[in-house]
Protein backbone atom coordinates (compact mmCIF):
# COMPACT_ATOMS: atom_id res chain seq x y z
CA UNK A 1 0.00 0.00 0.00
CA UNK A 2 2.02 3.01 -0.79
CA UNK A 3 1.30 6.48 0.66
CA UNK A 4 2.65 8.34 3.79
CA UNK A 5 2.04 9.30 7.61
CA UNK A 6 -0.47 11.63 7.80
CA UNK A 7 -3.67 12.23 9.78
CA UNK A 8 -7.46 13.43 10.15
CA UNK A 9 -8.35 16.50 12.06
CA UNK A 10 -4.88 16.93 13.78
CA UNK A 11 -4.65 14.00 16.19
CA UNK A 12 -4.14 10.15 13.56
CA UNK A 13 -1.42 8.43 12.20
CA UNK A 14 -1.10 5.86 9.87
CA UNK A 15 -1.53 6.08 6.46
CA UNK A 16 -2.82 8.02 3.52
CA UNK A 17 -4.06 6.45 -0.01
CA UNK A 18 -6.17 7.80 -2.64
CA UNK A 19 -10.10 6.89 -2.31
CA UNK A 20 -12.09 7.08 -5.59
CA UNK A 21 -15.90 6.64 -4.99
CA UNK A 22 -17.41 7.02 -8.74
CA UNK A 23 -19.97 9.91 -9.55
CA UNK A 24 -18.73 11.43 -5.82
CA UNK A 25 -15.31 12.50 -5.17
CA UNK A 26 -11.67 11.75 -4.63
CA UNK A 27 -10.31 11.96 -1.34
CA UNK A 28 -7.53 11.05 0.12
CA UNK A 29 -8.38 8.22 2.76
CA UNK A 30 -6.38 7.82 6.36
CA UNK A 31 -5.55 4.47 7.15
CA UNK A 32 -4.89 3.85 10.68
CA UNK A 33 -3.18 0.58 12.07
CA UNK A 34 -4.30 -1.39 14.67
CA UNK A 35 -2.05 0.08 17.54
CA UNK A 36 -2.82 4.06 16.04
CA UNK A 37 -6.86 3.37 16.82
CA UNK A 38 -6.82 1.68 19.48
CA UNK A 39 -4.81 4.29 21.08
CA UNK A 40 -7.19 6.64 19.90
CA UNK A 41 -10.32 5.11 21.05
CA UNK A 42 -8.40 4.83 24.71
CA UNK A 43 -7.50 8.70 25.08
CA UNK A 44 -11.16 9.02 23.83
CA UNK A 45 -13.08 7.05 26.75
CA UNK A 46 -10.66 8.92 28.49
CA UNK A 47 -11.01 12.07 27.93
CA UNK A 48 -14.79 11.45 27.74
CA UNK A 49 -14.73 9.92 31.32
CA UNK A 50 -13.23 13.11 32.45
CA UNK A 51 -16.05 15.07 31.33
CA UNK A 52 -19.08 13.55 32.05
CA UNK A 53 -18.35 11.07 35.21
CA UNK A 54 -19.09 13.58 37.34
CA UNK A 55 -22.74 14.48 36.24
CA UNK A 56 -23.51 10.33 35.73
CA UNK A 57 -22.66 9.67 39.63
CA UNK A 58 -24.28 12.66 40.61
CA UNK A 59 -27.12 11.73 38.68
CA UNK A 60 -27.32 8.31 40.24
CA UNK A 61 -27.37 10.19 43.79
CA UNK A 62 -30.51 12.34 41.97
CA UNK A 63 -27.98 15.20 42.73
CA UNK A 64 -29.00 18.66 40.30
CA UNK A 65 -26.02 21.08 39.21
CA UNK A 66 -27.57 24.22 37.69
CA UNK A 67 -24.30 24.79 35.81
CA UNK A 68 -23.53 21.88 33.91
CA UNK A 69 -26.47 19.79 33.83
CA UNK A 70 -27.70 22.21 30.70
CA UNK A 71 -25.03 20.66 28.95
CA UNK A 72 -27.03 16.82 29.73
CA UNK A 73 -30.67 18.12 29.48
CA UNK A 74 -30.53 20.38 26.78
CA UNK A 75 -27.96 18.52 24.74
CA UNK A 76 -29.74 15.58 24.32
CA UNK A 77 -27.05 12.98 22.93
CA UNK A 78 -27.02 9.61 24.15
CA UNK A 79 -24.10 8.89 26.54
CA UNK A 80 -23.26 5.72 25.02
CA UNK A 81 -23.29 6.64 21.28
CA UNK A 82 -20.80 9.76 23.10
CA UNK A 83 -18.53 7.25 24.73
CA UNK A 84 -18.24 5.17 21.69
CA UNK A 85 -15.31 5.78 19.28
CA UNK A 86 -15.25 6.80 15.83
CA UNK A 87 -12.76 7.81 13.28
CA UNK A 88 -15.20 9.80 11.15
CA UNK A 89 -15.33 9.11 7.25
CA UNK A 90 -12.57 8.96 5.60
CA UNK A 91 -11.00 7.11 7.78
CA UNK A 92 -10.37 2.98 7.48
CA UNK A 93 -9.11 0.80 10.41
CA UNK A 94 -7.06 -2.43 9.87
CA UNK A 95 -8.62 -4.73 12.35
CA UNK A 96 -7.52 -8.30 14.05
CA UNK A 97 -10.66 -9.06 15.41
CA UNK A 98 -13.57 -7.73 16.82
CA UNK A 99 -14.05 -4.28 17.75
CA UNK A 100 -16.40 -4.45 20.62
CA UNK A 101 -13.68 -4.83 22.96
CA UNK A 102 -11.93 -1.15 22.46
CA UNK A 103 -15.32 1.02 22.95
CA UNK A 104 -15.63 1.86 18.86
CA UNK A 105 -18.90 2.38 17.81
CA UNK A 106 -20.61 -0.66 16.34
CA UNK A 107 -22.97 -1.97 13.43
CA UNK A 108 -21.93 0.95 10.50
CA UNK A 109 -18.55 -0.54 9.07
CA UNK A 110 -17.98 -2.17 5.34
CA UNK A 111 -14.91 -3.94 4.43
CA UNK A 112 -12.67 -2.30 2.20
CA UNK A 113 -10.02 -5.31 1.61
CA UNK A 114 -7.88 -7.97 3.54
CA UNK A 115 -8.10 -6.60 7.12
CA UNK A 116 -9.86 -3.59 7.10
CA UNK A 117 -13.08 -1.37 7.86
CA UNK A 118 -14.30 1.33 7.23
CA UNK A 119 -17.67 3.47 7.87
CA UNK A 120 -20.56 2.65 5.30
CA UNK A 121 -21.88 6.23 3.44
CA UNK A 122 -24.33 4.17 2.30
CA UNK A 123 -25.92 3.92 5.48
CA UNK A 124 -26.24 7.93 6.19
CA UNK A 125 -29.89 7.92 6.72
CA UNK A 126 -31.83 9.55 3.55
CA UNK A 127 -34.34 11.27 5.77
CA UNK A 128 -31.77 13.06 7.80
CA UNK A 129 -29.82 14.49 5.06
CA UNK A 130 -31.60 17.86 4.19
CA UNK A 131 -31.03 18.41 8.14
CA UNK A 132 -27.10 17.74 7.49
CA UNK A 133 -27.29 20.41 4.87
CA UNK A 134 -28.96 22.87 7.16
CA UNK A 135 -26.60 22.19 9.71
CA UNK A 136 -23.34 23.25 7.07
CA UNK A 137 -25.46 26.22 5.83
CA UNK A 138 -25.61 27.54 9.60
CA UNK A 139 -21.94 27.20 10.37
CA UNK A 140 -20.63 28.73 7.13
CA UNK A 141 -23.22 31.94 7.76
CA UNK A 142 -22.62 32.14 11.20
CA UNK A 143 -18.34 31.87 10.35
CA UNK A 144 -18.93 34.26 7.86
CA UNK A 145 -20.10 37.32 9.93
CA UNK A 146 -18.61 39.73 12.57
CA UNK A 147 -18.58 38.74 15.81
CA UNK A 148 -20.55 40.85 18.17
CA UNK A 149 -19.75 41.34 21.93
CA UNK A 150 -22.49 43.79 23.11
CA UNK A 151 -25.22 41.18 24.85
CA UNK A 152 -23.34 41.37 28.35
CA UNK A 153 -24.86 37.86 28.93
CA UNK A 154 -28.22 39.52 29.41
CA UNK A 155 -30.74 36.53 28.44
CA UNK A 156 -30.32 34.73 31.70
CA UNK A 157 -31.33 38.31 33.37
CA UNK A 158 -33.99 38.53 30.45
CA UNK A 159 -35.26 35.20 31.57
CA UNK A 160 -36.47 36.19 34.83
CA UNK A 161 -37.20 39.82 34.44
CA UNK A 162 -40.66 41.25 35.59
CA UNK A 163 -41.07 38.66 37.90
CA UNK A 164 -40.55 35.97 35.59
CA UNK A 165 -39.82 32.03 37.19
CA UNK A 166 -36.65 31.58 38.92
CA UNK A 167 -34.65 28.74 36.22
CA UNK A 168 -32.73 27.39 38.93
CA UNK A 169 -34.52 27.11 41.59
CA UNK A 170 -31.84 25.61 44.26
CA UNK A 171 -29.57 28.74 43.66
CA UNK A 172 -30.36 31.80 44.89
CA UNK A 173 -30.43 35.26 42.81
CA UNK A 174 -27.64 37.46 43.83
CA UNK A 175 -29.49 40.43 43.37
CA UNK A 176 -33.11 41.75 43.87
CA UNK A 177 -35.81 41.32 41.48
CA UNK A 178 -35.94 45.44 41.22
CA UNK A 179 -31.85 45.54 40.54
CA UNK A 180 -32.02 43.14 37.94
CA UNK A 181 -35.42 44.45 36.32
CA UNK A 182 -33.18 47.24 36.35
CA UNK A 183 -30.57 46.65 34.82
CA UNK A 184 -32.21 44.57 32.42
CA UNK A 185 -33.73 47.86 31.35
CA UNK A 186 -30.40 50.09 31.49
CA UNK A 187 -28.08 47.52 29.44
CA UNK A 188 -30.69 46.37 27.18
CA UNK A 189 -30.54 42.57 25.53
CA UNK A 190 -28.97 42.50 22.22
CA UNK A 191 -30.10 38.52 21.85
CA UNK A 192 -29.38 36.49 18.55
CA UNK A 193 -29.84 33.49 19.48
CA UNK A 194 -33.32 32.12 19.46
CA UNK A 195 -33.22 29.26 21.97
CA UNK A 196 -31.78 31.62 24.10
CA UNK A 197 -34.55 34.56 23.21
CA UNK A 198 -37.65 32.35 23.17
CA UNK A 199 -37.29 31.94 26.84
CA UNK A 200 -36.90 35.65 27.60
CA UNK A 201 -40.39 36.64 29.84
CA UNK A 202 -42.82 38.16 27.81
CA UNK A 203 -42.33 41.39 29.27
CA UNK A 204 -38.30 41.30 28.53
CA UNK A 205 -38.94 40.22 24.72
CA UNK A 206 -39.48 43.99 23.57
CA UNK A 207 -36.73 45.23 25.39
CA UNK A 208 -34.54 43.06 23.05
CA UNK A 209 -32.73 44.92 20.10
CA UNK A 210 -34.63 42.91 17.49
CA UNK A 211 -37.40 40.42 17.22
CA UNK A 212 -36.80 36.82 15.22
CA UNK A 213 -38.45 33.43 14.93
CA UNK A 214 -36.30 29.72 14.83
CA UNK A 215 -36.25 30.32 11.06
CA UNK A 216 -34.37 33.25 10.90
CA UNK A 217 -31.53 31.66 12.52
CA UNK A 218 -29.32 31.55 9.05
CA UNK A 219 -29.77 35.66 9.06
CA UNK A 220 -28.69 36.29 12.86
CA UNK A 221 -26.96 33.68 14.54
CA UNK A 222 -23.29 35.05 15.52
CA UNK A 223 -20.08 33.69 15.90
CA UNK A 224 -19.32 36.15 19.18
CA UNK A 225 -22.32 34.00 20.79
CA UNK A 226 -21.71 32.37 23.96
CA UNK A 227 -24.49 29.74 23.26
CA UNK A 228 -23.80 30.04 19.71
CA UNK A 229 -20.37 28.49 20.37
CA UNK A 230 -21.70 25.99 22.73
CA UNK A 231 -24.43 24.74 20.26
CA UNK A 232 -21.29 23.56 18.41
CA UNK A 233 -21.19 20.11 20.04
CA UNK A 234 -24.84 20.06 18.39
CA UNK A 235 -24.25 20.30 15.55
CA UNK A 236 -21.36 18.20 15.65
CA UNK A 237 -23.05 15.36 17.14
CA UNK A 238 -25.64 15.73 14.99
CA UNK A 239 -23.51 13.93 12.52
CA UNK A 240 -22.72 10.92 14.52
CA UNK A 241 -20.61 8.32 13.65
CA UNK A 242 -20.21 9.94 10.19
CA UNK A 243 -18.26 13.11 11.95
CA UNK A 244 -15.13 12.22 14.09
CA UNK A 245 -15.61 11.59 17.79
CA UNK A 246 -12.77 14.02 18.23
CA UNK A 247 -14.56 17.27 17.21
CA UNK A 248 -17.65 16.18 18.96
CA UNK A 249 -15.75 15.84 22.89
CA UNK A 250 -14.01 19.05 21.47
CA UNK A 251 -17.24 20.87 21.49
CA UNK A 252 -18.62 19.23 24.34
CA UNK A 253 -15.41 20.80 26.07
CA UNK A 254 -15.87 24.18 24.90
CA UNK A 255 -19.19 24.07 26.08
CA UNK A 256 -18.14 23.02 29.40
CA UNK A 257 -15.94 26.27 29.65
CA UNK A 258 -18.52 28.61 27.80
CA UNK A 259 -21.60 27.84 30.40
CA UNK A 260 -19.31 28.32 33.15
CA UNK A 261 -18.96 32.16 32.06
CA UNK A 262 -22.62 31.87 31.22
CA UNK A 263 -23.92 31.47 34.47
CA UNK A 264 -21.43 33.50 36.36
CA UNK A 265 -23.03 36.19 34.22
CA UNK A 266 -25.94 35.52 35.04
CA UNK A 267 -28.04 37.13 38.20
CA UNK A 268 -27.73 33.61 39.84
CA UNK A 269 -25.04 33.40 43.14
CA UNK A 270 -23.25 30.34 42.54
CA UNK A 271 -20.20 31.37 45.29
CA UNK A 272 -21.06 28.37 47.27
CA UNK A 273 -20.25 25.90 44.39
CA UNK A 274 -17.09 27.66 43.69
CA UNK A 275 -17.88 30.34 40.86
CA UNK A 276 -17.06 34.15 41.59
CA UNK A 277 -19.76 36.31 39.45
CA UNK A 278 -18.90 38.17 36.35
CA UNK A 279 -20.83 41.39 37.61
CA UNK A 280 -22.34 42.22 34.45
CA UNK A 281 -24.46 44.86 35.97
CA UNK A 282 -21.25 47.14 35.69
CA UNK A 283 -19.33 48.71 33.03
CA UNK A 284 -16.18 46.65 34.60
CA UNK A 285 -18.21 43.28 34.25
CA UNK A 286 -19.19 44.35 31.14
CA UNK A 287 -16.00 44.86 29.74
CA UNK A 288 -14.67 41.66 31.59
CA UNK A 289 -17.76 39.58 29.55
CA UNK A 290 -17.11 41.24 26.45
CA UNK A 291 -13.08 39.98 26.62
CA UNK A 292 -13.47 36.89 27.61
CA UNK A 293 -16.58 36.32 25.04
CA UNK A 294 -13.49 37.43 22.44
CA UNK A 295 -11.25 34.45 23.38
CA UNK A 296 -14.45 31.86 23.39
CA UNK A 297 -14.68 33.36 19.72
CA UNK A 298 -11.55 32.29 18.95
CA UNK A 299 -11.97 28.77 19.82
CA UNK A 300 -15.32 28.94 18.43
CA UNK A 301 -14.52 29.60 15.72
CA UNK A 302 -11.73 27.21 15.09
CA UNK A 303 -14.07 24.31 15.42
CA UNK A 304 -16.70 25.99 13.69
CA UNK A 305 -14.36 25.46 10.19
CA UNK A 306 -13.44 22.31 11.23
CA UNK A 307 -16.42 21.19 11.62
CA UNK A 308 -17.76 22.61 8.77
CA UNK A 309 -14.84 20.54 6.46
CA UNK A 310 -16.02 17.18 8.45
CA UNK A 311 -19.42 18.38 6.79
CA UNK A 312 -18.31 18.48 3.74
CA UNK A 313 -17.17 15.52 3.87
CA UNK A 314 -20.56 13.51 5.20
CA UNK A 315 -22.18 16.00 2.78
CA UNK A 316 -20.27 14.94 -0.35
CA UNK A 317 -21.96 11.57 -0.16
CA UNK A 318 -25.67 12.29 0.23
CA UNK A 319 -28.14 13.06 -3.00
CA UNK A 320 -30.02 16.25 -3.95
CA UNK A 321 -30.75 19.09 -1.20
CA UNK A 322 -34.49 20.64 -1.01
CA UNK A 323 -35.48 23.41 -2.43
CA UNK A 324 -35.34 25.56 1.17
CA UNK A 325 -33.02 24.94 3.68
CA UNK A 326 -34.51 27.23 6.45
CA UNK A 327 -37.02 24.68 6.64
CA UNK A 328 -35.40 21.24 7.40
CA UNK A 329 -33.69 22.63 10.81
CA UNK A 330 -32.73 19.18 12.36
CA UNK A 331 -34.46 17.92 15.55
CA UNK A 332 -32.72 18.78 19.19
CA UNK A 333 -32.48 15.25 20.43
CA UNK A 334 -30.93 12.20 18.84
Amino acid sequence: MDGKPGGTNGCMTGTRRICRVPGVFEASMVVMTHTAWKQAAHKHAKRVSELVDSHVERRARHEKDPVTDFLFEYYRFRMAHLRAWSPGLGVELEIDGPLEPHGVVIGFWMPVGEGRVRLDPGRIPAHRQDGFRYIRELLVRTADRPPLYGCAGMHEWAMVYGGGAVRHGNVPLRLSRRDIDRTVEDVGPRCTHFDAFRFFTEPAKPLNAASFAREDALEVEQPGCLHAGMDLYKWAYKGWPWIASELIVDGLALAFDIRMLDMRASPYDLRARGLSPVCVETPEGRAEYAERQRVFFGRAQELRRRLIGAWDGVLSHCGERSDDVRRVAPRKSM
